[in-house]
């Protein structure tokens, strides 16, 4: 009897079937990292709690290090799709965008990243990989935040400006991750998109990236 081939019908429930398998291995990694920390998230448990085998996880990815950094940077991107889904004809409320913001620091995502960064500060086969896409990570939400905010880069200032929120809405997060600090940060909120205003002037034409 002669072989049977896959047809590409057959091959598309199990690629469909790889793909739904790779997406809840980097949910799950995230989840474990944001809960558990780096010492806590090892393979094992991630394959468990995404109910696959062990060796299922490092068919996808064959080191830890992999597996992790590919999570992060996985729901990173999901998140920024998000983000931009929120606004799809740009915001003219800016404070809505500072509030968008500063919820991509607060939430599970950037528990698990910052876990990630505090290893890649100790562990040197994961520094490299970190760094860059933190680096990545970094330019792609300030790309969003101009496009967002309209906010024109070629004027004095502006860029800093921008990478000034940026890094307000991440110390926020930081401050977030002991106690509940909703009512500061609604404030903060506030003041940062009436000061951006200012700075920025009339949000009225959009700028595109």
């Amino acid at each position: 009897m002669g072989a049977v081939t896959a047809t590409g019908a057959d091959r598309a429930p199990k690629q469909d079937r790889s793909r739904a398998t790779r997406q809840r291995l980097l949910a799950a990694a995230v989840a474990c990292l944001a809960e558990h920390g780096w010492a806590g998230s090892t393979v094992s448990v991630v394959a468990l709690r995404a109910g696959v085998s062990r060796g299922a996880a490092q068919h996808h990815f064959p080191t830890r290090e992999d597996l992790f950094t590919a999570a992060v940077e996985y729901v990173a991107e999901e998140r920024s799709l998000a983000l931009r889904a929120l606004f799809p004809e740009g915001a003219g409320d800016r404070r809505a965008v500072v509030a968008a913001l500063v919820d991509l620091y607060t939430g599970p995502l950037f528990r698990a990243a910052l876990h990630l960064w505090v290893a890649a500060s100790d562990e040197e086969q994961l520094r490299g990989r970190v760094t860059e896409l933190e680096a990545r990570v970094g330019r792609e939400t300030h790309r969003i935040a101009v496009a967002l905010l309209a906010a024109d880069e070629s004027r004095p200032g502006v860029r800093e400006t921008v990478q000034g929120l940026l890094d307000m809405a991440r110390g926020l997060g930081l401050a977030n991750l002991l106690t509940d600090d909703t009512p500061r940060r609604e404030r903060v909120v506030a003041q940062w998109g009436a000061l951006l205003d200012a700075a920025l002037g009339d949000p009225a034409d959009p700028v595109r990236d």
